[in-house]
């Protein structure tokens, strides 16, 4: 059970992996913070698998917090796009 649960891990790290290419050569910045979400949660899977197959204290605490970062990136994102932009004083839709 443990060498399927290490390698169920290993090819959830392949995937993840894979969505890094999104990161770098996403067309918006929507899409990267989806590939970013994907990544964080791959990576929670993957420390889940590895804490349950090798037993090590710990690791669950780590893939908690990375669960905490993920979700907390994920609302400045939101907060950021539904920023109002700033008034310069000149509407464009005075004329």
């Amino acid at each position: 059970m443990t060498d399927f649960l290490l390698s169920s891990a290993g090819f959830i790290l392949f995937t993840v992996a894979v969505g890094l290419v999104r990161i770098l050569g996403g067309p918006t910045n929507a899409d990267r913070v989806m590939a970013t979400q994907l990544l964080g949660t791959g990576g929670i899977t993957s420390l889940l698998l590895v804490a349950t197959a090798t037993g090590v204290r710990g690791v669950d605490d780590v893939a908690l917090g990375l669960a905490l970062l993920a979700a907390f990136a994920a609302i400045a994102f939101v907060d950021n796009a539904a920023a109002p932009e700033p008034d310069d004083g000149e509407g464009a839709n005075d004329r």
